[in-house]
């Protein structure tokens, strides 16, 4: 049986990966389908068979419960978001430069690790943020965890100030992102910088569904200081993973677990098979895209910007992809 497959999805061809549902096959292509079952009215059951570990069953951030079956909903409600409001919780420093933000929200919003929503504080403008775990994985069910930077962006800079425990939030999603779904092959998750939000929620699933899946995890930043993740990567180690890597281009000050250079060039050697999400500056996840094209392997890229301007908005207002919150 091949691992992959072509079929069409309201008119248009996609490549999918054996036991995929309709959401897969359509959210990473801006494709309507249906959200529940897998894909199996376009292919004969014997070349695409029900598999378990469908969506049905996948778990949401914050949450190790599966969701109930239900009737599938119309082709179009993927594409809906939902809204809730929220309030923030808590605003810990995890380095000099990052934040670990948790927003308390009304009722829990269906997000799947990889995706992002949009998030605005009371008085600031809003941005697409990718929500996650804390740091040591103890996330509640009406909670969203951000990685945010202390910058000169304009919550960057609220954040500890005009931004305090109990200031209103909104949350509008899912508004993009390339969400995690089990699949063949090796997992490689590489992150820069606060990327490492998505790629911590995507790694906590796969180790709760996918146990005997390998997984390579590359992690870095420009400064060592900033390598704010290594509770979650211990947490990682101590479920079986063993390729993890961190990196760092200056101020190592002689930290052994510190390759130097950027996480460029501390990539395992890619495979076809390979499935690789990677997540922090465009420049990075232009380059690791690139590495994935020249060995077919399959790469889910999520650029991150820091603050986003009005002339780069006003040149640029359609490129949604390069907004996600750095």
């Amino acid at each position: 049986m091949s691992p992959r497959c072509s079929l069409v999805v309201n008119g248009k061809t996609v490549r999918v990966a054996t036991g995929d549902t309709p959401l897969d096959a359509a959210l990473p292509r801006t494709v309507a389908a249906g959200r529940d079952g897998v894909i199996q009215d376009s292919v004969l059951p014997e070349v695409l068979p029900r598999l378990r570990n469908t969506s049905r069953a996948r778990p949401r951030l914050g949450d190790g419960a599966a969701t109930r079956p239900g009737p599938a909903p119309s082709p179009l409600a993927v594409l809906r978001t939902a809204k809730r409001a929220g309030a923030l919780l808590a605003a810990t420093p995890l380095s000099g430069a990052v934040m670990e933000v948790v927003v308390t929200v009304t009722r829990a919003l269906d997000i799947i690790p990889g995706q992002a929503v949009e998030l605005a504080f009371a008085g600031l403008p809003a941005r697409p943020y990718c929500p996650t775990q804390r740091i040591d994985g103890n996330t509640e069910l009406n909670e969203l965890v951000f990685h945010l930077r202390r910058d000169r962006s304009a919550l960057g800079r609220a954040l500890g100030e005009a931004v305090q425990p109990g200031h209103a939030v909104r949350i509008k999603g899912p508004v993009g992102g390339t969400p995690y779904r089990p699949g063949p092959g090796r997992l490689v998750l590489v992150s820069a910088e606060t990327g490492f939000a998505p790629i911590w929620a995507i790694a906590r699933a796969a180790r709760h569904l996918e146990t005997g899946r390998e997984m390579v995890v590359v992690a870095g930043a420009a400064d060592a200081d900033d390598l704010y993740m290594r509770p979650g990567l211990d947490w990682l180690r101590g479920t079986g993973v063993q390729q993890i890597t961190l990196a760092a281009s200056r101020d190592r000050r002689g930290q052994a677990d510190v390759r130097h250079g950027p996480v460029t060039a501390h990539l395992p050697t890619l495979r076809g098979s390979d499935t690789v999400h990677v997540a922090g500056p465009p420049d990075i996840v232009r380059a690791i895209e690139r590495l994935c094209d020249s060995v077919g392997a399959s790469c889910a890229a999520l650029p991150f910007l820091p603050a986003r301007s009005r002339a780069r908005s006003l040149v640029t207002p359609g490129d949604t992809e390069a907004q996600f919150g750095l």
